[in-house]
């Protein structure tokens, strides 16, 4: 079964996103308090804690939105979703915009471990039915891009 393990956001962009107990998400906009909330393809991002744990042998101390990531899943390929997937997360759904993404310059995982995996494996997302997010909620794939 596919899972979130963790909710983060970030007041400020450019920034490591700090856990939290849950997150509102809302049409038109992502997620309530985060930064990078609004009317755009990026409202939410999401990453597998597999790649995270792929750069844990970097030597590099990893929390819960060390990479920016909204979302830490477990038990799904999110890199090799397409585009247009429609997720399930809880009660809400999440329509997948776009894989992967450049990294900041001053990319705080980058700068230590000398990559980052959020260019190759991180998702990103809109909204398409609101509600809460917390951890331990379930993730099904509902219908997928063709």
């Amino acid at each position: 079964m596919a899972k979130v393990l963790a909710v983060c956001i970030s007041e400020k962009k450019g920034v490591q996103k700090k856990a939290v107990p849950y997150i509102d998400v809302k049409c038109h906009h992502g997620i309530v308090g985060d930064a990078h909330a609004g009317d755009w393809h990026r409202q939410i991002s999401l990453l597998a804690k597999e790649s995270v744990d792929q750069m844990r042998g970097c030597g590099v101390n990893l929390f819960d939105g060390a990479f920016a990531e909204n979302i830490v899943t477990e038990g799904i390929d999110l890199k090799h979703l397409p585009v247009g997937t429609l997720l399930q997360v809880g009660h809400t759904l999440l329509r997948v915009t776009q894989i992967g993404k450049e990294c900041h310059n001053d990319c705080a995982v980058k700068k230590l471990a000398g990559k980052c995996v959020m260019p190759t494996d991180g998702i990103f997302a809109v909204v398409e039915a609101e509600g809460r997010i917390t951890a331990g909620d379930e993730i099904t794939v509902k219908e997928a891009a063709e």
